[in-house]
């Protein structure tokens, strides 16, 4: 019955969460400019290309990340997050990855990967996890977004006060899956201001329009997203911090190298 009552509480709280997301995502795009933390995001409806929705191209820098419960291939996005891409390429070229943990896998919205401690735990005075947020208009948190959260983040007395600050991401991942649009979350999105093409976008593809502009996005998910949603609906125990998989789950190596058609359809 506990578990059930957990369930049903994160299932609500995703919800009021995702309603939140929404308003800020239409005021975003209402207002056009939004001050984000010290990183001005201009958002031009006008302009919107949503990259994520189309086919990785002949050439186009991917990851391939082999986990315990299969691969998963993303295209990666230098062009618009330049830092954090050149930060997790580095990484994953070291070897750093290798035999890293799964450490929390969320009601089956999201996953989050790149941990040497199974805790999710890492090194707060390292240089790969001072990697300022890149936020861009053509980057969202769709269904297989591959993200960077935040590790960090620095305030001024004033900032505590009114808002803003600089953050951090740095090596940790995590891979999204999916809210639940229901016709009543459908409805309310198509009524609201929002980019009816960003919205339908949502709609048809799904994930957490709650993380929009608040996290890096470094890549799309175009193969093994059976794994991505897997991973998200992990059997797992609270521990106060994050819901950590009862069994070790690991990312067992990632490898860069460029997209084929040729290799894909082989």
């Amino acid at each position: 019955m506990k578990k059930s009552g957990n369930k049903s509480f994160m299932k609500t709280l995703i919800i009021v969460m995702v309603g939140m997301g929404l308003l800020t995502l239409g005021l975003m795009l209402m207002e056009n400019v939004r001050d984000n933390n010290n990183t001005y995001v201009t958002i031009d409806v006008n302009t919107l290309d949503l990259v994520q929705l189309e086919e990785p191209k002949e050439n186009d820098p991917i990851a391939i990340v082999e986990t315990t419960l299969g691969e998963i291939r993303f295209v990666l996005y230098p062009d618009y997050s330049p830092n954090a891409v050149r930060n997790f390429t580095e990484l994953a070229e070291s070897g750093y990855y290798d035999n890293t943990y799964f450490y929390n896998s969320e009601s089956g919205v999201y996953s989050s990967a790149g941990s040497k401690k199974k805790d999710g735990s890492f090194n707060h005075g390292d240089a790969h996890e001072r990697i300022e947020r890149e936020l861009n208009q053509n980057l969202w948190s769709f269904k297989g977004a591959v993200c960077c959260p935040i590790t960090d983040y620095e305030r001024t007395f004033t900032e505590k006060l009114i808002g803003g600050g600089t953050y951090y991401c740095g090596s940790r991942i995590d891979f999204l899956n999916t809210i639940e649009f229901t016709d009543e979350l459908k409805e309310q999105m198509r009524a609201s201001d929002t980019s009816e093409e960003l919205v339908e976008a949502f709609i048809e593809k799904g994930g957490v329009p709650n993380f929009s502009q608040q996290m890096t996005v470094i890549g799309q998910v175009y193969e093994g997203m059976d794994v991505v949603e897997k991973l998200a609906s992990l059997d797992s125990e609270n521990d106060g911090n994050y819901k950590v998989p009862k069994d070790d789950i690991m990312i067992i190596s990632v490898k860069i190298g460029t997209y084929s058609q040729e290799n894909k359809d082989s």
